[in-house]
Parts: C-alpha cells; structure tokens; sequence
C-alpha cells in the first residue's frame, strides 16, 4: 500500500488536504486538523488508515478523558479485593493494567494511524500531559517497571473542534491544517462520490438554497456538509423534485424537511420570520440573496 495519501473513492481530498497529510507523515508530527464540524475531519483519519493500508485506532475524548487513560490505567481497587478474596491472579500486577489507545499503538507491528478525535473537549492541561509521550514515542510503566516503546511511530491524527486554545508547546510539536468550508465545486464532487447518478438539477437546486442559508445573517448554526448530505438522501427518499425546491411563493421560504438543516429552534424562528417578511412584502426573494 502507498504511504501516501492522494484522497479515497469514498473522500474527497482538496490538494492542499493532501499536503498536510503526507507532510506530516513525512515529518513524522501529529496532524492537527480544525475545521467547522461536518467537514469531515474525523472522516479523514478512516479514510487515510483505509488509502494506507493501515491498522486505525480510535481515541474519541470526552470532558472526563486524561492523558494517563490513553497511555494505561491500574485498577489497584479490584486489586485489593481479589487478594481479600485470595485471588491467585494478584501475584501478577499485570493482570490489573488496561493497556489504552497509545500502548495500543506503539504495540503495533504494522504503521497505525491513531486518531486522537476532539482533542478540545478535555482539560486544558490534556494536551501538554501527552507531550513528552508523543515526542519520544514511549512511556514508563511504574507499576510493572518496564517501559513501553512504539515498534513504529504511529501517523497520529488530532482534531480540534476550536471549543478551547491549545497550548503553544503542543501546536509548536504538530503540522497544521484548517479543512476550509467547501465551495460549490468541492461540494458538488462529495455529493457525486455520496449519490452516483442523482439528478444534476436537483443537487444544483439544493446546493444554491444550502449555500444560500449558510449567508443568512445571525443564523446560530449553520448547516454543515454532513446535514447537506443527510438533506440531499431525505429529498431522495421523499422523492422531491428540484420544481419544488425552485418554488418561489414567499410563503415557502422555509426548504422541505428543514429539520435535516437547521438544528435549533432560534434559526427555524429566524426563517419563519424572513418568510413573513417575505410575505408581507409580497417579495419571492430567499434569504441570502
């Protein structure tokens, strides 16, 4: 398999997402990827294991997650009352280590991508208590006394949502990259990888209203290119045809089956207010233009 990434059947690379990627492989850095979510950057790593032929290992973090959980953690608890209960398994301290997602990794004979996903959401100091580990490619065991040393160094993938700063030491350790908000053109290409064959007319009618939604001004949330993709299947399902997305009575403002779009209440106001206004005006203006 190539070890490197030119994109998948499956994933749309722009070239300069491509860059990033082998650069980093080549650098030997954790991938830093940022970008709105729905753009697929938890995707990337799947696909980059799949265009490498290479072993993933996933690290989803929650608010909870530290830094010790995806090196190892001691259950000295269960420790203690199996040898009240006179387990014979407490001789061996092995039996009460949960080896986590990096010993996982640096265990691996095969060069693994290890995705590192929402990064973010831990505690502040989450990113720096990894650095010396991601830096040397191993760590110290206390417990057993031996240390744990990666076989080879795992393509690391690490997304960011930009709910927190990062500290400056672990940027200065990563190669970077933002995945920007496609343009039409991109989009069109992931629609075509997603729906082979989907009528151009109706994917052109639904991309300019998508577009068009994403330029109104104080929308909370704006749609994303996953919700784009789940609209696009449900007007499939529903069999709706790009006449109806091109209606242009004001009181329709609103697309069909909008609760794939907009995902909070405060923007399905905003868009019930534009088409009163709309109304009121007599205007077939849509929003956004």
């Amino acid at each position: 398999m190539s070890q490197r990434f030119e994109g998948t059947s499956d994933y749309v690379a722009t070239d300069d997402l491509k860059v990033a990627v082998n650069a980093a492989v080549a650098l030997e850095r954790p991938l830093l990827i940022k970008g709105e979510p729905g753009t697929g950057k938890t995707v990337l790593a799947y696909e980059v294991a799949k265009a490498m032929g290479a072993p993933l290992i996933t690290w989803h973090i929650k608010s909870t997650t530290k830094a010790q959980q995806g090196l190892y953690e001691y259950d000295a608890v269960t420790r203690l009352r199996d040898s009240q209960l006179g387990d014979e398994r407490v001789k061996d301290v092995k039996n009460y280590i949960k080896k986590g997602k990096l010993w996982e990794a640096f265990e691996s004979e095969q060069r693994p991508v290890l995705l590192i996903d929402e990064i973010d959401k831990a505690d502040i100091e989450f990113p720096n208590d990894l650095l010396q580990e991601l830096d040397r490619n191993e760590f110290y065991v206390y417990e057993t006394n031996e240390t744990i040393k990666a076989k080879v160094r795992p393509i690391i993938i690490i997304t960011s949502n930009n709910e927190k700063e990062l500290p400056d030491a672990f940027l200065r350790r990563c190669f970077f990259h933002y995945i920007r908000f496609p343009e039409e053109a991109t989009m069109q290409a992931i629609v075509d990888v997603h729906f082979p064959g989907i009528k151009q007319k109706l994917v052109a009618e639904a991309l300019r209203i998508f577009y068009d939604m994403r330029k109104v001004p104080g929308l909370k949330k704006k749609p994303s290119t996953s919700e784009l993709l789940d609209w696009l299947k449900l007007l499939l399902v529903e069999d709706i045809d790009d006449q109806v997305l091109r209606e242009k009575d004001p009181t329709k403002l609103i697309p069909p089956l909008h609760g794939a779009l907009l995902k909070n209440e405060q923007d399905v106001h905003l868009f019930e207010r534009l088409a009163f206004l709309a109304r009121r005006e007599g205007s077939g203006a849509r929003p956004g233009q």
